[in-house]
Parts: C-alpha cells; structure tokens; sequence
C-alpha cells in the first residue's frame, strides 16, 4: 500500500518537468507576436478618411483653445468673488488637468473635483456673452479685430491688411472702406489663376472672393455701399464669356473696377462737392458734426473756388473727437470756425446757425437717414428751430432696405460696450427732419430717394 502510494508522488513533478510541456508556451507565444504584428499593421486609408480625420483635429484643437480660454476666465471670476456659487480656483484647474488627459501627478491632484470640473466651464460661457452685447441686441454687429491666423488659407495678404485696418477702425468713412475694398480685390484678381478644368466665371466668386468678403466681414460688418458693389462685382464676373483668355478676362475685371471707382466714387464726390458748396452763401453760419471727408472738400471748395465768406460751428463726437482735425483743416483754408466738443450745448449752438451740412452713410429707400450717432438729435433741434438740413450721400450710398429705427440696422461699439450698457455707432433720421439730399444725379427731396435709384437703373 505504501509503495502504490509514493510512486504517484515523484511522477507529478515528472510530468509538470515533461519536455514537450515547456516548449509549448513558447510556440503560443510566438503565434501570439505574429497576430499581433499583423494586427498592428496600419489599414490603409483613403484620402476622404484622411481629410475627415484632419478636419476633426482641426476642431479638437479650435475647442480645446476656445475651452481653455473659458476656464481661464472662470479662473478670474472665482477670484474676483469667492463668495460666488461655482467651482472653486483648484476645481477649475483640476478640470483643466482632465481636458488635458496628462495622467500622472496631474490625475492625482484633478481626480478630487472631476464630479464638478465638467460642469465647470459651462455657466462662464453664457457670462461671456453677455458682457459684449446683451441678448435682446444680439442681432447688431460688432466689428473684432480677427487674429491672422484663424483666417481662410485662401485669403489674400491685402485682404488681411485691410481687415485689420477696418476692425481698428483705421479706414472708417463707408466710402473709404468702398475704395480700399475694391482695390484690394482688384489685386485679388490680378494674382488670381484659373485652375485646371474650370473657368474663370464659374470658379471666381465662390473658390477666391467669397472668402476675403468672409473675412472682411468678420473683421467688421460690411456697410452698404460694399454690399452694393460686391453685387456688381459678381455680376461682372457672371458676364465674362467662358471662351476669352484668362489675362484678358482679368483685365477686363480690373478695367470695370477702375471705371467703377472712377464714376461712383470720385466723380460723384466731386459732382455733389460743387453742387453742395453753391448752397452756401455769403454771411452764413454753417454747422457740421464730426467729420465728413465730402463735407471738408465742400466747405474748402466754396471758400477757395467759390470765394465765399462764412462762418464753420464744428461740434464734435465727445466719444471720437475727429471734429478737431476738421476745425484745424478750415481754420488753416482761412475759415472762421468755432468747435464744440460735445452736444451739451447743442440749443445754444444753434442760435443764428442757417443750415447745417451733414454726410450719410446711407439713405434707406423711405427716406431716412443712416449717420453717425448724434445726427439725428441735431436735425430733430434744427426742425424745431426752422433750420434746414442738408444731406450730402454718393448714390453707391443709397439701399432698397427700409429703416424707421436705430435699432434696424446698426453697429456696437466694440470699445464702450458692456452687459448694463452700450453706445451705438449710428443713429437714424426720419426723413421729416430732412430739407434737401444732394448726390451725383441731382438734388431730391428725401422722400424722392427712391427716385435717385430708379434713375440709376435706368443708366446702367
């Protein structure tokens, strides 16, 4: 009995000791390699996989920024005011470690507030929005100035400038951003190439201008007479025979554009300068506000060409202060001028004033008057003093739109807007505080505005 039972034992390591037994854990794992290894091996993708997967890292990274940017203001916030309900300085950068996914020391420190960090950055956001334009405004626009880098690859170098410029508010009079926008597309146009297979009036205007006018929209809200000539761009593209060559198509662009220019913006300043300035006579006492390039040419042209001897009351934006280069430009032409930095005196002002000279930025089709901010309180004081308004607007100027408000069709201020308040850069003025608007097809009644453009169409 006790040999039957001791044989087994020796024979158990034995058979864990068996030869055939330990090479075959070896062999399982090479197969196990090979697998894997085949496994591995990247699937090749297609290109429509690949632009997909470029596109979602582009927008990982884009909410990334835009997500660290939050929580960076949420950091301010808390520190501003720890009384407030929220997560707390080290809640939020623990949140911040988890966006990141680092691992290590950082999980440790963010693991703590995880239950809180993703709702962290959510209640900033709203916050955010409404300290640059309250949401009942939230149809106005407001110019930003647009970093370079997130522009389209497609838009132009002068573009870019230009853009920059105009959200700086460097080029700001409406008919100022019309010219440099045209130039600039015109060398949009000169460098521009037809690629293989398609034609210049097909591909143009959605593949190379569609993204400057983007872009130059985002920077700041295009005002109407770009919008105007934008039109007449594309319906120039539209019209160019697909058979011509490429370089005389782009010549004749260019060639339009600077007709364009030439018609409708410096004649038509130089047209209604004459006109306007045969409305002041001797003796009188002219009031302006701000400052208009077509009102400065005016004024000078009816003291220098004209010989005419009166008198400039300048009162000014309190918030822009362009009125004092005005006052310092006709002072020195020989113009007896009196500035007013602000409309606090504005009754007072208008004791002995005979008319006043204003530019618009544009003409709505019932007659009102879209103008710098303050305008319209200065033509409702003349009305009740009797005093005559005249508009000066270039016919590029003028849209079929409809306005009776200020709250229509408008810009934000981007420097002196908050949640509790905000200044708006325009104002609108019925048509009945209106005398007279003088443009380049003639002098009209504000209620005949429709008339200057049915009189344009006409000509075209």
């Amino acid at each position: 009995m006790s040999t039957s039972q001791d044989g087994p034992l020796p024979e158990a390591p034995k058979q864990a000791g068996k030869p055939d037994n330990i090479q075959a854990p070896p062999t399982n794992d090479k197969n196990a390699k090979t697998d894997a290894a085949e496994t591995s091996k990247p699937a090749k993708v297609s290109g429509a996989e690949l632009k997909a997967k470029a596109k979602a890292e582009k927008a990982a990274r884009r909410a990334q920024a835009k997500a660290s940017k939050e929580v960076a203001k949420g950091e301010a916030a808390v520190s501003s005011a720890p009384g407030q309900l929220g997560p707390s300085a080290s809640e939020v950068k623990g949140g911040k470690a988890k966006c990141k996914q680092d691992g290590g020391a950082m999980a440790a420190s963010g693991a703590a507030g995880r239950p809180v960090v993703s709702k962290g950055p959510v209640p900033v956001a709203p916050s955010e929005s409404k300290l640059t334009i309250p949401e009942c405004f939230s149809h106005l626009s407001m110019a930003k100035r647009m970093p370079i880098t997130q522009a389209d690859k497609d838009v132009h170098p002068s573009v870019l400038a230009l853009g920059q410029q105009m959200a700086t508010f460097t080029i700001d009079e409406s008919i100022t951003r019309l010219k440099a926008t045209l130039l600039a597309f015109k060398k949009v146009i000169d460098s521009y190439t037809t690629p293989p297979g398609n034609t210049l009036a097909r591909h143009l205007t959605p593949h190379v201008l569609n993204p400057q006018i983007d872009y130059l929209t985002a920077c700041r809200p295009m005002c109407f007479s770009m919008g105007n000539a934008i039109r007449w761009l594309k319906l120039q593209v539209s019209k160019i025979d697909p058979d011509i060559p490429e370089s005389d198509a782009k010549k004749e662009l260019c060639s339009s554009i600077d007709t364009f220019i030439q018609e409708r913006i410096s004649m038509a300043d130089l047209v209604i300068t004459e006109k306007a300035a045969e409305k002041i006579q001797d003796g009188e006492v002219v009031l302006t506000f701000g400052r208009s390039s077509i009102v400065e040419r005016t004024l000078v042209h009816a003291r220098l060409i004209n010989g005419k001897k009166f008198s400039v009351i300048v009162l000014d934006d309190p918030y822009e202060r362009k009125g004092q280069t005005l006052a310092k430009t006709l002072a020195a032409e020989g113009i007896r001028v009196s500035y007013c930095g602000d409309l606090g005196g504005l009754g007072y002002n208008l004791q002995g004033v005979t008319s006043i000279l204003v530019s618009a930025e544009s003409m709505f089709n019932n007659g009102s008057m879209y103008a710098p901010s303050g305008t319209c309180d200065i033509a409702i004081a003349a009305k009740q003093l009797g005093i005559s308004v005249i508009v000066l607007c270039e016919t590029i100027n003028i849209t079929e739109r409809v306005a009776t408000d200020s709250l229509t069709y408008n810009e934000i201020d981007p420097e002196r807007s908050s949640g509790e308040s905000f200044r708006l850069l325009y104002d609108t003025t019925p048509d009945k505080y209106l005398s007279l608007v003088i443009s380049e097809l003639g002098t009209v009644q504000p209620t005949s505005v429709p008339d200057l453009l049915r009189k344009l169409e006409e000509s075209n």
